[in-house]
């Protein structure tokens, strides 16, 4: 299995299994500035446990946030950097899926918006695109990923699902 959508071949279906939190509506921009920071991330791809190490920052003339996911297994097995941006729709984004498997999983970018807490978005790949909700909670400022994938047909399948936490609760 490919570690390509390990984190996520990421990905817009509004309908991917997780609901927008009730949240007073936010610009994508606010939402996206909650990522910024030192994450971990821990969760499973298929039925395997995973781990990583994600640090988000501000790019490009703060025109995305950038995450840098790293496996913390030694050697890592996996790394990959997301630019996501606010497109010039309000509330729209658009994704950027680089990561350790080169340049031809690169491509197609990936398209989605912001409801609520929810960042949605999917990467429309040949043959299997894939699809990510990114949820804030606000309550104890972690998110939660659920990636999805669809081998064909009308059926999504769970792919991968992270709890995201401060790496250094001091520091948030």
């Amino acid at each position: 299995m490919r570690v390509i959508a390990a984190l996520g071949a990421g990905l817009v279906a509004f309908a991917c299994g997780i609901r927008a939190q009730s949240a007073p509506s936010q610009s994508a921009s606010a939402l996206l500035d909650k990522l910024v920071g030192h994450w971990r991330m821990v969760g499973h791809v298929g039925a395997q446990p995973v781990a990583y190490d994600m640090v988000a920052r501000r790019a490009l003339h703060d025109r995305y946030v950038e995450l840098h996911m790293t496996d913390v297994a030694r050697p890592a097995r996996y790394e990959a950097l997301v630019y996501i941006g606010e497109d010039t729709v309000p509330n729209r984004v658009v994704v950027h899926w680089i990561d350790s498997f080169g340049a031809a999983f690169s491509i197609p970018y990936g398209q989605g918006a912001v409801m609520g807490d929810t960042v949605q978005f999917e990467i429309p790949y040949p043959g299997v695109p894939f699809r990510d909700a990114f949820v804030y909670r606000r309550a104890d400022n972690t998110w939660h990923f659920r990636l999805e994938s669809n081998r064909g047909g009308d059926a999504w399948k769970l792919f991968a699902e992270y709890e995201v936490q401060a790496a250094d609760s001091s520091a948030r």
